[in-house]
């Protein structure tokens, strides 16, 4: 049997490869060139698809002994991510661009390459799980190792593309494939890994925001009354729940509360009004195509996943209600939906409904509660 193998020129998709060949099928690897980094200095390679990566990535195939094919997708990752991930920071909003990559970019274009290349698998190194469901069909799960869990990004995947899939890394810790890749001499087993967009390896985002025309329109700081704080260079240097970089001066500290985009403002407040007891969501799909309406909600990559509850507002969109409030919920960021260990949905938040927080006290545990 005929497996495509997602090469990114990292460890994980390198051992993703091994464990494939390992397994008995027949691998073919394929990378996605999917941002030109020939302008890029040469100090910042190392991120997805640049020439290093490239090159790393046919030295393991070399080494397992199998093709390996570079795959031109620059046009439709420029359309379909890049595109709307300034659009969206145009219009106030914090854009999840990974996941639009995931649904928009490489697995389409992937599950097509395996089609092409004749492949009845394909394989990437993403740290999730797939599992056959007892009566048909399947789970998507989270990876056992928490800190590497890569599911979030996952929620748009069908059950007809789980069906194709492989996340062979799934069950593994991070620190295990590492010893896999050492064993067997991959040229990547030691290779950085890294934390930033392929696009913007350098972590400015605002930079290179407005090296793309986005225009940084200076505007107000205001309080929730809307008095004057304070100015800004630009809406898209600010994301909910912010605090550092202000600049502006006050009794107690301020956080970003809000972006108000139609009037170029941004909108701060105390830590406690950062918190949120609702969101409504659009464009929600759900796994095996059952809603649910009691969830655990994870607002952003780096959340844990908070009881919540799910109705359909009977317009395209979802009302996502909290037991306990959550901080800086940011539209333009995904909420994905989890039973336990499973992924049984996600949309995409378009609006969050702030708690009406009266006061704080210190709990038990020394925690901070919030009565609302």
């Amino acid at each position: 049997m005929r497996a495509v193998v997602a090469m990114s020129g990292g460890v994980d998709s390198s051992v993703a490869a091994l464990l494939s060949v390992r397994a008995g099928y027949e691998v073919v690897g394929v990378a996605l060139q999917l941002w030109d980094h020939s302008q890029v200095d040469e100090n910042l390679f190392g991120t997805c698809c640049s020439p290093d990566d490239l090159h790393d990535a046919r030295r393991v195939c070399d080494d397992l002994g199998i093709p390996f094919y570079v795959i031109d997708s620059q046009s439709d990752f420029r359309e379909k991510v890049v595109d709307g991930f300034i659009a969206s920071y145009s219009r106030g909003l914090t854009p999840s661009p990974c996941i639009h990559c995931n649904n928009r970019v490489k697995f389409a274009r992937l599950l097509d390459l395996a089609d092409e290349f004749g492949g009845a698998r394909l394989v990437t190194g993403h740290y999730a799980r797939i599992e056959g469901r007892e009566h048909g069909g399947f789970r998507l799960l989270r990876g056992i190792d928490r800190r590497k869990d890569q599911s979030y990004f996952l929620f748009n995947l069908s059950q007809d593309d789980l069906a194709r899939i492989d996340f062979p890394l799934g069950g593994l810790f991070k620190q295990d494939v590492r010893e896999l890749a050492r064993k067997h001499g991959l040229p990547t087993a030691s290779k950085h890994e890294s934390q930033e967009l392929c696009f913007v390896p350098d972590g400015d985002y605002a930079a290179f925001l407005e090296k793309e025309g986005l225009e940084a329109r200076p505007g107000e700081i205001v309080n929730e009354k809307g008095e004057i704080m304070g100015y800004h260079k630009g809406i898209h240097r600010y994301t909910i729940g912010q605090r550092r970089g202000l600049g502006i001066a006050a009794p107690h500290p301020l956080f970003v509360l809000d972006l108000d985009h139609a009037r170029n403002r941004v909108i701060v407040g105390e830590n406690k009004r950062v918190f949120s007891s609702s969101l409504v969501a659009r464009n929600v799909c759900w796994v095996n195509g059952n809603p649910e309406k009691e969830v655990q909600a994870r607002i952003r990559y780096g959340a844990e996943p908070a009881a919540a509850r799910v109705r359909d507002l009977g317009d395209g969109s979802w009302k996502v209600e909290f037991r306990k409030p959550q901080r800086a919920v940011t539209p333009g960021q995904a909420v994905v939906f989890y039973r336990d260990e499973e992924v049984v949905g996600g949309g995409w938040i378009e609006r969050d409904d702030r708690a009406d927080i009266q006061e704080a006290h210190h709990g038990k545990d020394g925690q901070v509660v919030f009565e609302v």
